[in-house]
Parts: structure tokens; C-alpha cells; sequence
């Protein structure tokens, strides 16, 4: 089996070596199959394309991933396709993907549009509660191919990577299914400040935002939902105001996921417009009462407090090595205990846990870590002594934060690609996993960020947390069915 295209044949061995590591820590044995029925299970998951690949590939897993024939065999024959059941790496299998597919294409379910996706946190709380997705587009390619991994039931041609400028006029043809219930999406918008003379729309920083209001003005839609920063509070009463020019009564509310079960502050400004004549205030008291705000709030104690422990990489520039002691991206989970939180994020449970590796921190930080107790910042007594530039102590107060496990989280943010000096765990002398942020954004288990290390981190820190847009989605979904 020859793979000439170095990009190509890189990315076939990530995902070979994916695979086999969840197969490696799948509870189930493997069958006794024969020969010609492994064949027949590669050909489903689409890793060869005809029979006469079989033997090329096995050596080519003994020569690239150190598996021998045998082991890689008795691996494969853990795949069991019963239609009763589903398979345990259906997400690999185009066999499994296919039929999810279909499945969806006759569902009777409301249909959303996700614009600018990211890693899919926004509109996974919309699937969870029923809709099915007629397209999705971003401009990161590590987010599209996390989107599209985790979403089997979408075929590929309909989670477009591009700049959302390139393809703003196609986007109607595009759609998987026509009649669109919702559009939602967060633009990145600046020009934020009232002493700006020029509109939001028309200020050339915001081009992103004038596409939002563009594709929604083209698909019409009964609803949409635009999710931004508290910033754009200050220039609210435009938005309400360009979006009235294509049709839609608009109503905003800034909401704080902490509301929706999400064990962090994490504020928000919401818009949700319709051209139905439903009064948007309306909309906004049943998502108040769908979610229940005076409940019991989780803490970060109930999202992070099962997972293994772990220790944070020593060796610098090696975030693809895998080690017990500092994690794995595919490992099993041995002490999953399952909790109030947990059971509302996971619709199912798993031995097998994604993205758990902790990140490189140098001597220093580890004994400073180490050091800390929870709540404690930079300016604690106790690093005094080994803090960098100590003498201009107040200008690094913030540096280091110490996480308290009975506390809400602080808020998770894409600045943790960089470090996670800010969101050190309770009880570890170490940064939090990319898996530990995505617990903390009510991520489920089983929803596996692709793409480099930091690019984890980036795509769980810019989501909305599902368990929010789960709570607007059902509020919406009241609404759907009336109209």
C-alpha cells in the first residue's frame, strides 16, 4: 500500500493510529472471523478501497505503527456491525456514517444553518434537542475536521471550510435540506465604541457581521440566533435596527451559561429574531423558565474531579508523545463516576476518554504549581521567592491563577493555546487537558477534538458550551412546532 502524498499519508497514519488506539481500549473481544470478513469490515471503514489492499496495508501498519499483523487482526475483529448495536467506532467507519446519513435525510426534525461553527459547541446543544443541520461553514480547517468527525450524520460536502465572503452568494444552493428553521452563528465584529460615526455594518472591520446579516436576509429563516460579546451591547439598538431592514423583530439579552447548568461564569450577548410575529421578550421568559435559573448551579469539583490524574510534560515540543504519566489523546478511563453533571452532558458513558494530555511546563512552573493552594494568584507569599521578574510583582498578579474546585470555574478562553498559567488544576501541579476545558464547557465524553494541541485548546475556548444552546434551542423549539 503506497501513499505518495506526505500531507495525505500523515493524515491516514493519525487516523489509523486513532482507531486502533480505541479499538486497543475497547472493552469488547474480538470475534472469530475469518479472513475475508476482516477484509469486508476494512472495506466498510473505508480504510481500503478493494481486497487487494489487505495485505499492502498490513505491512504497512507493521512498518508505520509498530503493530504486527496479528495484533492489528485481532483488533479489527472487535468491529461488530449489528444492526442491533451500534458499532463501537462508528465515527471511523463510512460503512456507519452512510447509514446515519440516510437515516437523517428522511428524519422529520427543524433544520439549522451554523454559521462561522468553530468546533460545532453551539450547534451540538441544537442537535441534542432535535434539529438536524442543512450546512455549516468555517474558515479554520482544525475546527472543520473536528465539526465534521463528530457529526457522522452529515456527508462532508455540506460542512464548507472556507471564508464565509467566498461563498456568501452559493450558500442557498448549498443547503442539504431547503426549508430552514434557524440560522445561528457568532461573527467576530469590532468598532465597538458609540464615538465610531460610522454604522456597525458599515465599518470594514465588521465585514463578518454585514455576511451574518446577509445569509440571513437570503435563506430567510423563521429564527435566527447570534451569539457575541458583552462589548456589542453598546451598539445593540443597530443591530436591532439592520436586522428589522430584512424582515426580523429582534431582541437581545446578555445570559451567563452558569444559568444553564455549565459549571462556569461565562457571559454572553444573545439576539434572537424571528419574522413569525412572536414577541421575542416571549422567547427570552421561556428560555428562563426552560432552564429552570434558580436551580443548583455545578461546580468545576463536578466536571473534572473523576478524570485521571496526571502529571505535566516535561519535554519540550513533544505534544504528540503519548505517556501514562502526562496523558494520551486516546485513553481509557478507569474511575468514571458518574454524577448529576456529568449525566446531563453525556447521553451515554464510555471507558475511552479523548484529549486528556496535559501541556509542557518547565521546572519553575511545576514548583510553582506545586506550591499553590486553590484561590492563590501570582502575588501569593508563598512563590514570592521564585516568581519571575519579582520585583515588578504587581504588574504579573494575574500569571498564575490556582482553580478552586468548589467554585464555578473561571471562564474558559482561547488564550489557553498559549498557557494555562491562569487555569491551574485543584489538586495537580499542572495546566487543565484540553479535555478538562471541554468538561468545563459541557462538552460530552465522546466528542473528540481534532487537529495540533494548541488548536485543541482554541477550538474549545472559543465555543459556546452546548448545554447553553441547548437551553435556547428548546425554548425555540416551542415556537417551531406552533408556527
Amino acid at each position: 500500500m503506497e501513499i505518495t502524498n506526505n500531507k495525505l499519508k500523515k493524515a491516514f497514519i493519525t487516523e489509523l493510529k486513532e482507531l486502533i488506539g480505541v479499538l486497543e481500549k475497547t472493552k469488547s473481544n474480538p470475534s472469530n472471523l475469518r479472513e475475508a470478513e476482516v477484509i469486508n469490515i476494512l472495506l466498510e471503514l473505508g480504510i481500503i478501497e478493494n481486497r487487494s489492499e489487505f495485505n499492502p496495508l498490513l505491512v504497512f501498519v507493521e512498518d508505520s505503527l509498530n503493530v504486527s499483523s496479528n495484533e492489528f487482526f485481532s483488533l479489527i475483529s472487535k468491529i461488530n456491525h449489528n444492526k442491533d448495536q451500534q458499532c463501537s467506532v462508528y465515527k471511523y467507519c463510512e460503512y456507519c456514517r452512510s447509514n446515519l446519513m440516510k437515516e437523517e435525510e428522511i428524519a422529520e426534525k427543524p433544520i439549522l444553518v451554523d454559521l462561522f461553527c468553530g468546533a460545532g459547541g453551539m450547534s451540538l446543544g441544537f442537535k441534542q434537542v432535535g434539529f438536524k443541520i442543512a450546512f455549516a461553514n468555517d474558515i479554520e480547517p482544525a475546527c472543520i475536521e473536528t465539526y465534521s468527525f463528530n457529526h457522522p450524520e452529515i456527508p462532508n460536502e455540506f460542512i464548507y471550510e472556507d471564508d464565509i465572503n467566498n461563498i456568501i452568494d452559493e450558500i442557498q444552493c448549498k443547503l442539504r435540506f431547503k426549508e430552514v428553521d434557524v440560522v445561528i452563528g457568532g461573527p467576530p465584529c469590532q468598532g465597538f465604541s458609540t464615538a465610531n460615526r460610522q454604522r456597525l455594518i458599515d465599518d470594514p472591520r465588521n465585514k463578518l457581521y454585514k455576511s451574518f446579516v446577509k445569509v440571513v436576509g437570503n435563506i430567510q429563516p423563521k429564527f435566527f440566533v447570534m451569539e457575541n460579546v458583552t462589548g456589542m451591547l453598546s451598539v445593540a439598538a443597530q443591530v436591532v435596527e439592520d436586522f428589522a431592514s430584512i424582515g426580523y423583530d429582534v431582541h437581545y439579552k446578555i445570559l451567563n451559561s452558569a444559568d444553564f447548568g455549565v459549571p462556569q461564569n461565562r457571559k454572553r450577548l444573545i439576539f434572537i429574531g424571528n419574522r413569525l410575529g412572536v414577541h421575542n421578550a416571549s422567547i427570552f421568559d421561556e428560555i428562563n423558565i426552560e432552564n429552570n435559573f434558580s436551580s443548583k448551579r455545578f461546580v468545576l469539583e463536578d466536571a473534572i474531579s473523576d478524570l485521571p490524574k496526571l502529571e505535566a510534560l516535561r519535554i519540550k515540543n513533544a505534544t504528540d508523545l503519548d505517556t501514562e504519566e502526562s496523558g494520551m489523546k486516546v485513553a481509557v478511563h478507569p474511575n468514571y463516576q458518574k454524577n448529576e453533571y456529568l449525566s446531563l452532558i453525556n447521553e451515554k458513558d464510555s471507558n475511552i476518554i479523548f484529549n486528556h494530555k496535559a501541556r509542557y511546563n518547565n521546572d519553575r512552573d511545576i514548583e510553582i504549581f506545586g506550591r499553590m493552594h486553590q484561590g492563590d494568584k501570582s502575588d501569593d507569599p508563598k512563590i514570592a521567592d521564585i516568581m519571575p521578574y519579582k520585583n515588578r510583582n504587581h504588574i504579573f498578579k494575574d500569571k498564575y491563577f490556582k482553580l478552586v474546585y468548589k467554585e464555578l470555574c473561571k471562564t474558559i478562553t482561547a488564550h489557553m493555546k498559549f498557557d494555562c498559567n491562569m487555569y491551574i488544576h485543584p489538586t495537580q501541579a499542572r495546566g487543565l487537558t484540553p479535555r478538562e476545558a471541554a468538561r468545563v464547557q459541557s462538552f460530552p465524553d465522546d466528542y473528540f477534538f481534532k487537529g495540533s494541541f494548541t488548536k485543541t485548546y482554541m477550538q474549545i475556548g472559543n465555543s459556546v458550551p452546548p448545554l447553553m444552546s441547548r437551553g435556547i434551542a428548546n425554548a425555540l423549539l416551542k415556537y417551531i412546532h406552533e408556527n
